[in-house]
């Protein structure tokens, strides 16, 4: 997939969570949107040409800092993961 489709789907994807998460699915995909954006925006501001598997590989190392900085506890943690992967499938 290439790497605009994939940000729009998982643009939609976050987006489609506000009608139909629970409170827990919510805060994760809150949580992960702000990594996945941030990391999204870096890129065009730098004009950098990123593949989704690069884009996905940014957020990861966002998210494994955010996790050793202790800004999750083990529960939210998990639900981020969750909502990690079913993001990441959407490259697929």
């Amino acid at each position: 997939m290439p790497y605009t489709q994939y940000v729009d789907a998982a643009q939609q994807f976050f987006d489609d969570l506000v009608d139909n998460a629970n409170d827990d699915q919510l805060f994760a995909g809150g949580y992960l949107r702000g990594h996945f954006d941030l990391v999204v925006g870096y890129a065009q501001v730098e004009n950098l040409p990123l593949t989704p598997d690069e884009l996905n590989q940014q957020v990861e190392e966002s998210l494994v800092k955010a996790y050793q900085n202790g800004e999750l506890d083990d529960t939210d943690r998990d639900h981020v993961v969750v909502i990690w992967e079913q993001v990441k499938a959407l490259a697929n």
